[in-house]
């Protein structure tokens, strides 16, 4: 009786009490990571001068998430990847930052362990993967996860309502780790084609090819994607399917708070980010392409600059906010690149094309098409739209 006659202010307050104090999720991944995350005291708030307070008007992500929640009931369930995601981030943040001092940088088991691809294992590959999983798992809305780091995909035994399918790159770019130049962690969800149940008495491989048809996904079946980069800053960037935006994080408050709204990649820059070390081995028309660029002579008529950090976050973050190409293309060596289709190009194809941008693997849209394995590469390029439509017209020729 009291609630029916309560403000509808009031009874919005406590709808968002209510949810923040259920995040069995944040509850559950919180347990199992033991770093720990930024807290001001009551007594420090109110000590600090008054213009460092933070403002109550302040949009973190939490707050965002929620308001998207309420206009669309849809995002409800993401709220709770979302949620666990943040948390992931943040965690992976801290453990980035204090990696040269907790003796966290160099190979796994000092050398020797190797992922399905083949490529040695950094120690926070590893335990970064550790962290996404367990955050996601426990969202109850995950019945399939799929990551760089392991062989197969994981059925997900905590799922109640298992709609999502997450896929996620933990650590991209962890070969620079021990130089402490940029990383960053690229996810994905794709929302499940049919529940992932299997019968108590099938083998092993039935089990896998019945979670399979849930992962193997084009681009275009995303309903979110994102990247986290920790660098000078941590920001976390992604799409819903409704616009990009980006947030930082405040080590103050240990939020991620709205800095980057509705982003949108330039038609054109004056950027190109490839690994021109192996252009000897690429093809005649991209080379073309490249050269032109350099001397001013591609259908802008400015000569661009190169800019390339080797972590795919971080030249995508900057090709976002600047405009230009990013690409890894194929080459004599690696016919379709290095680039992972569903944890790696698709994610980040999606959040491009939100902002307005174009994605393509010199032929073909990347957001259509069909993963055959969970592990395979595509050729990639991605950026503001006019410098890939001809980047494209110099692979056709």
């Amino acid at each position: 009786h009291r609630l029916s006659t309560q403000s509808q202010s009031t009874k919005k307050a406590m709808k968002f009490h209510a949810i923040y104090f259920l995040s069995s999720a944040a509850l559950q991944c919180a347990a199992f990571i033991t770093a720990p995350t930024s807290k001001i005291s009551a007594t420090k708030l109110h000590q600090r001068p008054e213009s460092s307070v933070p403002s109550a008007s302040v949009m973190t992500l939490s707050r965002f998430m929620l308001e998207q929640s309420i206009k669309n009931q849809e995002n409800q369930e993401l709220e709770a990847l979302m949620s666990s995601i943040q948390i992931a981030c943040k965690t992976i943040s801290n453990l980035v930052s204090k990696s040269g001092i907790q003796d966290l940088t160099g190979m796994q088991g000092g050398g020797g362990s190797v992922n399905i691809q083949g490529e040695e294992q950094k120690k926070l590959d590893v335990i970064s993967n550790d962290v996404l999983k367990e955050c996601l798992r426990y969202t109850g809305k995950l019945g399939v996860i799929a990551s760089e780091e392991e062989d197969h995909p994981i059925l997900v035994e905590e799922a109640f309502s298992s709609r999502y399918v997450a896929v996620f790159d933990p650590l991209d770019g962890s070969s620079n780790i021990d130089a402490a130049i940029s990383t960053g962690t690229i996810f994905g969800i794709f929302e499940e084609k049919e529940e992932c149940l299997v019968d108590d008495d099938a083998t092993l491989d039935e089990a896998r090819e019945k979670c399979l048809i849930n992962t193997l996904q084009p681009g275009s079946g995303l309903v979110a994607s994102g990247y986290c980069m920790y660098s000078s800053s941590t920001i976390l960037v992604f799409t819903m399917g409704d616009g990009v935006n980006g947030f930082t994080l405040d080590p103050t408050i240990g939020e991620f708070v709205l800095t980057h709204p509705n982003i949108k990649v330039p038609k054109r820059g004056k950027i190109y980010s490839f690994n021109e070390a192996n252009s000897p081995d690429w093809d005649e028309g991209l080379r073309t392409y490249v050269n032109n660029l350099k001397e001013g002579k591609g259908e802008s008529g400015s000569k661009y600059s190169a800019r390339y950090i080797g972590s795919m976050v971080g030249d995508v973050h900057r090709t976002l906010l600047y405009g230009g190409i990013f690409g890894y293309p194929g080459d004599k060596k690696n016919p379709n690149g290095k680039l992972r289709l569903l944890y790696e190009a698709a994610p980040m194809s999606y959040i491009v094309e939100q902002a307005g941008g174009k994605s393509s693997t010199g032929v073909k849209r990347i957001m259509d098409l069909l993963p055959e394995k969970v592990h395979q590469r595509v050729p990639t390029f991605l950026g503001s739209y006019d410098d890939v439509t001809e980047v494209e017209k110099y692979l056709s020729q």
